[in-house]
């Protein structure tokens, strides 16, 4: 199952077990138990500590295993084989039930542990999936951590029936005790914050606590990374705070054209951007959400939706984008049911079904290019005369036997009852309706700006974004702003963190120009 290569990295990755660890498969007849036992028996190999127990009298999802102390309550549990992106969740697994120290803060550990309700939490992931991987690591630690809590990951393309009868149609999909939690990317911070119902005004009292900043950054991607860095670099005291510390770029996979970086995924870059403001003295705060900024003369006021407030001499809004909806019927009645905004990760459970992907720039015609390769049909709609996709993808797509194209498409409505069943458009020429059956539409239309928080407050375009001037200035002195919340064109990675490096030395120079900072 596993080459040379990664067996002797996993060796490397076991040698930092220290207490004994035991394996517990549940298995039947099928090929996929031959290839999990193949799996474990070379886990096993690999380190002294871990023994393997077969079993096939039991009761639980099949094939499945689970991870824990030797003697004590295994509450890890993978129902599936934990490939692909849910590899490293299987090393960390057998890594903390082997007592090795996990990399979280010391308080998290404690707020985890003292929790003090039974919590039984199941999550449905594709193995494609680069977001799932965050959220079976957060809950295995979880369960590794409190005995209250267990945590079973579930690969929807194996476990299909499941999938079908809790009608699963995006990943990855938390189950907690039964009932449907929450779907989609989650981290540690998050998880807690709705299990732990004193989190929140904990959380406001410390915001509120803090002294003023210099600089404050209200967004945690690329701008916001190359902002906060920029003026710490300065030394001044400077903060992030942030919905998602790395934003949109954490759900991108492929990035092929950060200048002398040939090829990266998100996630990754995600990591070495915090990784290096975490090498300055930078007040980060996570998963904190801005309900508004409200300008003053010597303080700027920024307010978070958990009441709390900051004050900052210069703030730089650095929120980034979202998905852009269709703001048609049924879109939001069916998001998760099948309506879609990433092929990669819920592109699996729609194997051998009817798919649409609308929109026909870059990212639709990749999606659709993907998605040919794993769904019965594509149905690619274009709201233009033409796609905008670059000639290389076209030209890739329509090679593709089990995909078609409908130009001048107005999608006016997605149509289901418990999912989608179909969606229906209007043809821009004719005016004449039609229909599509399918079981699954993606959405791949563009981006919109963050920034419906700032409304009244700087000045915006009629399309939502913040207008600045040449150095990342706002309408009102002392809030700049960069990345792809604003009028700078060109949306890209590497255009964000060089407009957020720009606005930090801009509100540098209007610091020194209007106070002393405060060191």
């Amino acid at each position: 199952m596993l080459d040379a290569n990664i067996k002797t990295q996993l060796k490397a990755y076991l040698e930092r077990v220290t207490q004994p660890i035991e394996i517990v498969a549940s298995l039947d007849d099928g090929p996929k138990s031959k290839e999990m036992l193949e799996l474990l028996h070379d886990v096993v190999e690999q380190s002294k500590l871990i023994t393997l127990v077969e079993r096939r009298d039991d009761d639980e999802r099949k094939p499945s295993f689970s991870v824990g102390p030797r003697g004590g309550e295994a509450r890890v549990r993978f129902a599936g084989l934990p490939m692909g992106h849910e590899f490293t969740s299987l090393i960390l697994a057998l890594l903390q039930a082997g007592g090795y120290p996990p990399k979280v803060e010391a308080e998290v550990i404690e707020q985890i542990r003292t929790l003090d309700v039974e919590l039984n939490f199941e999550t449905y992931i594709s193995l494609s999936c680069h977001n799932c991987p965050d959220v079976v690591q957060a809950l295995n630690l979880m369960a590794v951590l409190n005995p209250k809590i267990r945590h079973t990951m579930i690969d929807g393309a194996l476990f299909q029936k499941e999938v079908e009868e809790r009608q699963i149609m995006a990943v990855p999909t938390v189950y907690l005790n039964g009932e449907e939690f929450d779907q989609g990317r989650l981290e540690l911070g998050q998880i807690l914050a709705k299990v732990d119902t004193g989190a929140a005004a904990r959380d406001a009292r410390k915001l509120a606590e803090k002294a003023a900043f210099d600089v404050l950054v209200v967004g945690g991607g690329p701008a916001g990374a190359a902002a906060a860095i920029y003026a710490a670099r300065k030394g001044i005291r400077t903060g992030v705070v942030a919905e998602r510390f790395g934003g949109q770029v954490m759900d991108t996979m492929a990035i092929e054209n950060f200048i002398s970086v040939k090829y990266t995924e998100g996630p990754k870059l995600v990591a070495a951007l915090e990784e290096h403001v975490k090498e300055y003295e930078v007040d980060v705060m996570n998963l904190q959400r801005v309900a508004a900024v409200v300008p003053g003369e010597n303080l700027h006021e920024v307010k978070m939706e958990n009441g709390a407030s900051l004050r900052a001499k210069t703030v730089i809004v650095a929120t980034g984008a979202r998905w852009r909806e269709m703001n048609v019927p049924g879109e939001k009645a069916f998001r998760g049911k099948g309506v879609a905004y990433c092929p990669h990760c819920d592109g699996p459970l729609f194997k051998g079904k009817r798919v649409a992907v609308i929109g026909g720039g870059n990212s639709g015609v990749e999606a659709a290019i993907d998605l040919a390769g794993v769904v019965a049909n594509v149905t690619l709609l274009e709201f233009a005369d033409d796609l905008r996709a670059d000639a290389v993808l076209q030209k890739k797509l329509y090679s593709l036997p089990n995909v078609s194209v409908i130009k001048s498409a107005q999608t006016t409505e997605v149509t289901g009852t418990d999912k989608v069943n179909g969606l229906v458009y209007k043809d821009r020429n004719t005016e004449q309706v039609h229909r599509v059956e399918l079981e699954g539409i993606f959405v791949q239309i563009g981006l919109l700006p963050n920034t419906d928080f700032l409304k009244g407050t700087v000045e915006l375009s009629r399309f939502g974004e913040v207008i600045v001037d040449a150095k990342g200035q706002t309408s009102v002195p002392g809030i700049f702003a960069a990345g792809d919340c604003t009028t700078v064109p060109y949306k890209q990675i590497i255009i964000a963190m060089g407009e957020g490096s720009k606005a930090s030395l801009s509100a540098f120079d209007h610091l020194i120009r209007s106070s002393a900072p405060a060191m």
